[in-house]
């Protein structure tokens, strides 16, 4: 049998890193705070970028790709930018090793040192808004929409899989405008097609808001987010979209001819989600059995058991199995049928079940005489034995059924893990069980902050949602219109 991982009530933490190894996602690599992401984790994450590519190409961007390294002189060039970035950095100083003399092996050649140093990609905007110098010269170039989809490294000591690693995949988009108001327009766009995303293909139900000034990007005027819910209580933020302002422009110089035959700045949007979103995916949905994966991101959404005792059976079985494989497919219907005889069904059972396979079909002799077949659900672990006739469209059902069920069951989850807070004793005492708590923000820098000193909870984002309520601040009691979501978060 598949072997067991913790449960979720004893140690949701360990449960989590024993899930990543057991389903063979991924595992932490030689390098210190970086991950190898193995090929049914990749699968996953390749589905993702499939989707989201598709959805970045409908609102007309398109690909490009920039330098992994940038010049040192380029984050000086935005002060909150490099503010915010300047101890994530990893910096290259030396272009050359040379064998050690004693034959200890490789050292830095000193003689090798660059003239100035090189940082690896933390994130692109300066690199890119260089570049975009040389692309735009009037409103006629705008707007630029441009998507990457690369790696980077942020500089992390305490690392956790898909969480926080030192290295880590996404994708960054960056693009110019002629007006504030497009760019603005563009901001929201894309969170929305990150929420759409979300709750479409990853059945994570978010809630869209505005990040506060404390938590907003380095070197942007407004950052928007979308905040998920795990089953732990916490939040995760999912995706951000950023409004550059003229920031970026201003500091690399990027103008346009206007139609008024005015010199301007442009207004810059930068938005972006990484392998955080493999995280979100595990915790979101999966059982002490193992992953619960929304069909739509599944490897493999059907997985084919024969149950045989020779060669002569598995060829009967797969006589009758072949044609329903190869009728999936053409519905676009991803199938893996396990013919092996190194493990014994049961095992196999529990392995599909380990990592994630929404639908499961086992049929044996008996079934083929009664031309049924054995139907399995990951989502509620029910079985049942239906006709051989039809399937096809049984199956197609049934992972819509499993996909929405799925949200459904995520959705049902945060409403009833989401509180509102008026007084601070009972937002003490809540947060320490976890859930999203809405609550009054006074607006101010201090409160944020004491609070976060206090409870480790954080303004997670101040919602779209919700008509303004006149009320007071949880903390210090002063006037407020808006409650915000407060968590304590990944």
């Amino acid at each position: 049998m598949a072997k067991a991982i913790p449960s979720r009530s004893e140690n949701y933490s360990e449960w989590y890193n024993e899930l990543i190894k057991k389903a063979d996602l991924a595992e932490n690599s030689a390098v210190r705070g970086c991950m190898v992401i193995k090929p049914y984790g990749y699968s996953i994450w390749e589905k993702m970028q499939r989707a989201l590519d598709d959805m970045f190409k409908e609102t007309g961007h398109t690909n490009a790709y920039f330098p992994l390294f940038i010049p040192k002189s380029y984050l000086s060039k935005e002060a909150s930018h490099v503010e915010g970035f300047a101890k994530e950095c990893a910096v290259v100083t030396h272009y050359r090793l040379k064998n050690a003399e004693d034959g200890s092996g490789v050292i830095v050649d000193p003689e090798a040192k660059l003239e100035e140093e090189l940082i690896v990609r933390p994130t692109s905007e300066t690199v890119i808004w260089s570049t975009y110098k040389n692309w735009i010269q009037s409103y006629r170039d705008l707007p630029l929409l441009i998507n990457q989809w690369a790696n980077v490294v942020r500089w992390e000591m305490r690392t956790r899989i898909f969480l926080r690693t030192a290295e880590f995949l996404w994708q960054e988009g960056h693009t110019a405008h002629a007006t504030a108001q497009e760019a603005q327009e563009e901001t929201r766009q894309m969170l929305d097609v990150y929420a759409r995303f979300a709750e479409e293909w990853m059945a994570v139900p978010v809630i869209r808001g505005a990040k506060t000034p404390n938590e907003r990007f380095a070197g942007a005027e407004d950052t928007l987010c979308i905040e998920a819910m795990m089953q732990d209580g916490k939040a995760l933020q999912a995706g951000t979209s950023h409004f550059l302002g003229q920031n970026f422009a201003k500091a690399f110089d990027v103008k346009f001819l206007t139609k008024d035959n005015q010199q301007d700045y442009v207004w810059g949007t930068s938005w972006g989600v990484s392998t955080r979103l493999m995280g979100a995916l595990i915790m979101a949905h999966s059982d002490d059995d193992g992953l619960v994966l929304p069909p739509k991101l599944a490897p493999i959404q059907v997985v084919i058991v024969p149950i045989f005792r020779n060669d002569e059976q598995l060829a009967q079985l797969s006589e009758k199995i072949n044609p329903l494989i190869k009728e999936l497919r053409k519905a676009g219907i991803s199938v893996k049928f396990d013919t092996s005889d190194a493990n014994k069904p049961g095992w196999k059972f529990a392995e599909y079940e380990l990592r994630g396979v929404p639908v499961r079909l086992a049929m044996g002799m008996r079934d083929l005489e009664n031309n049924t077949v054995e139907i399995a659900r990951r989502d509620l672990k029910t079985k049942e034995t239906i006709s051989f006739d039809g399937l096809v469209a049984h199956i197609q059902q049934l992972l819509d059924d499993i996909q929405a069920n799925i949200y459904q069951k995520a959705a049902q989850f945060r409403q009833e893990n989401t509180f509102r807070v008026d007084a601070y004793e009972a937002f003490k005492e809540q947060i320490e069980k976890g859930g999203f708590l809405m609550a009054h923000w006074d607006g101010t820098s201090e409160t944020e902050e004491a609070i976060k000193e206090e409870t480790k909870a954080t303004i997670r984002c101040i919602p779209f949602e919700g008509e303004p309520e006149e009320g007071v601040c949880v903390y210090s009691g002063k006037p407020s219109k808006q409650r915000v979501v407060f968590a304590r978060a990944y």
